[in-house]
């Protein structure tokens, strides 16, 4: 992840300033773990500057994603979703009944990107990637 510094000039080098509220979200950036929306970075901005606007959030989330510190996906629910881009590359399995979200290990869809490569001739980046679908404990309460 690039250090505050780095983080101040690339702003600066697109017109921006280093304000507090951009501060903030850069600090709750730095702090998060997994996948964040712009609405839980914006409920960790207001605790502390409450008159913080969320159109700030989604515009410094915006930066932050073209500086490559963070990406953005998208599951089932079409909420987007901001994770570190210095995070380990990983798969989901969510839950679109129960909303549960679980980690897959990268191996399982490797021998999908190798069929993908060798039939279709498409090199899919599975990075980062969510399967939508019934978890286990959904499957078996199921009528």
């Amino acid at each position: 992840m690039l250090s505050a510094t780095e983080l101040k000039v690339a702003l600066k080098q697109r017109g921006l300033r280093m304000t507090p509220q951009r501060q903030l979200v850069l600090d709750a950036v730095a702090s998060m773990h997994g996948h964040l929306s712009a609405e839980q970075v914006y409920q960790h901005v207001v605790r502390v500057f409450p008159d913080v606007n969320i159109s700030t959030v989604y515009r410094t989330l915006e930066v932050l994603e073209e500086l490559g510190v963070v990406r953005h996906t998208h599951f089932h629910d079409d909420v987007a979703l901001y994770e570190r881009t210095d995070a380990s590359p990983h798969h989901h399995m969510v839950c679109s009944r129960c909303g549960s979200d679980f980690e897959l290990d990268l191996d399982v869809l490797q021998p999908l990107a190798d069929e993908l490569k060798r039939r279709y001739g498409f090199e899919a980046d599975l990075a980062h990637s969510a399967i939508v679908g019934q978890c286990r404990a959904c499957l078996a309460t199921a009528d």
